[in-house]
């Protein structure tokens, strides 16, 4: 077989893992984010002063080695002891809060009922939700990892996208990325339609077209190059570029008539009426065994364009919780309640997903069906549900320890802005990669697309020890890195139109 054939046979026939796995999996980022802040806030009692020494470079290394080193050694050296060091860290993360809690109440006349108490009772700066960046770049950071960590024997098969029915890690990551997307959009952030419906329409065909850009920028490569592709993922002309701007013009337009607080209620109406469609029709079929790719453009990419149903839907569920979670809550009672009520929610989409699993049919990233649909929207709020569950307990523990500088968290409300304190904080948030990555999503996404590209021009992926490919990954990670921290600090946002 020729190398190009091998390489589409490594990531092709494969059944993914288990919803378990997958869930446990979203443990390690809010585990490590909770590390990051403990070790700036030990260091802030150690010396008293933040940022760190060369902070250019202490930063970054700081955040790479504990944000991004762990994710990727999750995947492929400890992917099979990966229980192990989420609890590992977990205990550790809890001796470390009990002693910046110890050293807080002895410091304190306060008994820790009291403190407790008046932390829930605390007034916290409402303007951003951190959790909701924090979702959306680690689904960014854990998507240029597996886009690459594929293609390396290293990274487990189980992983992978699945062939035709089965929850891969990756099956996911492509449902949470257009459900990060989702909770940042104008409808979820209640921006106002101006001038005509119509003229709001015209902005948004003509805000998509850097995403059909690179789409077509990625299919010309592709085919230039003779790069491998996996031709059932969405087909031969197809790619998630075009997947990305058709579902954000289809849900823009629909929101234009459709009131966006029941965005709910249509995301399970089309996607239960596309699910219909599967079981009473041959739709199921040509998606699933039809093999006559040679016909017409719709039977080359059918995966492409019937999918897209089902990440619409995802994309009106994602509109739906961004405008719940947007709304302004000045208390952090208020936000552990956000918290309970998204738990909830996940917990809820489970068991509509078991029993669609049981009545209906499986998962199926392929298709996009309703089960993966209530999959890719259960997880995502599970995952965030922890990510805002890490911003609470670092938000305890900058009033435990009086450490204020802690980046991407939320905050307490401060009556003066210009303090120095502000200050302090606004520099170590400027130093933060994940502010950096947040800044240019788009450019992150699209140089891990081209880096990805490039090292597998260059590197024999297959043949790879397990220890030269996790050197490769880090390498690669690190200049993706490097590039749009540097792009942060130079206060570049780089912008397609």
């Amino acid at each position: 077989m020729a190398q190009k054939e091998v390489k589409e046979a490594f990531v092709s026939n494969l059944n993914g893992t288990s919803l378990g796995e997958v869930t446990l999996g979203s443990f390690l980022a809010p585990v490590c984010l909770i590390h990051r802040a403990f070790i700036l806030v030990l260091y802030y009692q150690a010396k008293g002063t933040l940022p760190l020494p060369l902070p250019l470079i202490s930063h970054l290394l700081l955040d790479f080695s504990l944000l991004v080193l762990p994710l990727v050694l999750s995947c492929t050296i400890l992917s099979n002891v990966l229980l192990q060091v989420i609890v590992c860290l977990t205990l550790i993360s809890a001796c470390v809060l009990c002693y910046i809690c110890r050293t807080s109440f002895q410091s304190s006349a306060l008994q820790p009922q009291k403190i407790v108490s008046n932390f829930l009772q605390s007034s916290v700066q409402f303007h951003q939700v951190p959790f909701v960046t924090l979702f959306r770049v680690f689904v960014n950071v854990k998507t240029a990892i597996s886009i690459l960590a594929v293609d390396f024997s290293v990274f487990p098969r189980r992983y992978a996208k699945t062939e035709t029915y089965g929850t891969g890690v990756m099956d996911f990551g492509v449902g949470a990325f257009v459900f990060a997307n989702a909770l940042v959009s104008p409808e979820a952030r209640r921006r106002e339609v101006t001038g005509s419906k119509m003229s709001h329409v015209t902005k948004q065909i003509l805000s998509v077209w850097p995403l059909l850009a690179l789409g077509l920028g990625r299919l010309v490569s592709i085919k230039m190059t003779g790069y491998h592709e996996h031709m059932t993922e969405y087909g031969i002309h197809w790619n998630f570029f075009f997947t990305l701007a058709i579902v954000r013009l289809l849900a823009s337009v629909l929101l234009v008539v459709l009131p966006a607080g029941q965005s709910w209620l249509f995301a399970l109406l089309i996607s239960g009426c596309y699910q219909f469609a599967l079981e009473t029709t041959e739709l199921k079929t040509f998606l699933m065994h039809n093999r006559d790719r040679g016909k017409d453009f719709v039977h080359a990419n059918k995966e492409g364009i019937f999918s897209i149903a089902g990440y619409v839907a995802i994309y009106l569920a994602g509109v739906q919780i961004g405008l719940y979670v947007m709304q302004q809550r000045h208390q952090v009672k208020d936000c552990l309640k956000m918290l309970f009520t998204l738990s909830l929610g996940s917990l809820v989409s489970y068991g509509a997903l078991f029993a669609c699993q049981t009545l209906v049919e499986p998962v199926s990233r392929r298709s996009a069906n309703l089960p993966f649909v209530i999959w890719s929207v259960a997880q995502s709020l599970f995952f965030m549900s922890l990510l805002g569950l890490a911003d609470m307990v670092i938000l305890f523990s900058k009033g435990a320890s009086a450490c204020r500088f802690l980046p991407s968290s939320m905050n307490f409300l401060e009556k003066k802005t210009d303090s120095p304190v502000s200050r302090s904080r606004v520099e170590v948030e400027r130093l933060c990669l994940i502010q950096a990555v947040s800044r240019n999503q788009l450019m992150f996404f699209l140089l891990s697309n081209v880096m990805t590209g490039v090292t597998n021009a260059v590197v024999d992926t297959l043949s790879c020890s397990s220890s030269f490919s996790v050197c490769v990954l880090l390498s690669y990670m690190l200049v993706n890195c490097l590039v749009i921290y540097v792009l942060h600090i130079c206060e570049i946002a780089v912008k397609f139109w």
